[in-house]
This record gives C-alpha cells, sequence and structure tokens, in this order.
C-alpha cells in the first residue's frame, strides 16, 4: 500500500487577533475616544480582523468598532472611536478584538480610566 500525504490549507493560519495597545482620551462632554492597534496575519476576505470591542469589568460590551475591510498590507494598524460612554463607577476597560473566522480571542488590552 502506497501512502500519499495529506496537504490541508486552512484560513486559520492567520491566528486570533491581538490587541497590542490602547489609548485613551476624554472628550468634551464626558464621552471618550480609544485608540486600539491591532496585529492580524489578514489573509483577506475570507480571514479579517473585523472588530474590536471595548468591555467592563463584568464582561458587558459597552462599545464595538466594525472593522469594514481587511487589513493585508497594514499590520499592525489603528482605528479609534469617539463618543464612548464609560459609567463613572467603572475605573479600567479591556479592548479585545475579532476576526471572521475564530471570532474572539488573542491578546486583550487594558486601559485605565482617569476622570
Amino acid at each position: 500500500m502506497i501512502s500519499i500525504p495529506m496537504v490541508w490549507v486552512s484560513s486559520a493560519l492567520a491566528g486570533e487577533v491581538d490587541v497590542i495597545d490602547a489609548q485613551i482620551k476624554k472628550e468634551t462632554g464626558g464621552t471618550y475616544s480609544i485608540s486600539a492597534t491591532l496585529k492580524h496575519a489578514d489573509e483577506g476576505w475570507d480571514h479579517y480582523a473585523d472588530a474590536w470591542d471595548v468591555l467592563a469589568p463584568n464582561g458587558s460590551i459597552l462599545t464595538t468598532r466594525v472593522l469594514a475591510h481587511p487589513h493585508v498590507n497594514e499590520q499592525p494598524f489603528t482605528r479609534s472611536k469617539g463618543g464612548i460612554e464609560i459609567p463613572h463607577d467603572i475605573s479600567e476597560v479591556t479592548i479585545r478584538g475579532k476576526d471572521t473566522v475564530h471570532g474572539y480571542g488573542g491578546k486583550t488590552f487594558k486601559l485605565t480610566i482617569s476622570r
């Protein structure tokens, strides 16, 4: 019997999204702007980082920044979102990334809220 090796190529090769940095700024009116830097080996429309979330300490989502297209040739990349309302009793938020294959995963990033 002859054994023929099987080669399987998966779109999961890009792995999960890592949030490698984030910055927060207080805006006029008490809302916040967050800039998150993501790293992901985007492969095109079938596997790319498609969002990041801001999470409260209890895990609830305060806001989501949808990413409308792959960033194949722009890694890592930074995108911002403003007008984020963060309740006064929250002193820290977590930023997590999401991709089209794995969903949520990878490294998260914590930000301290200065009041």
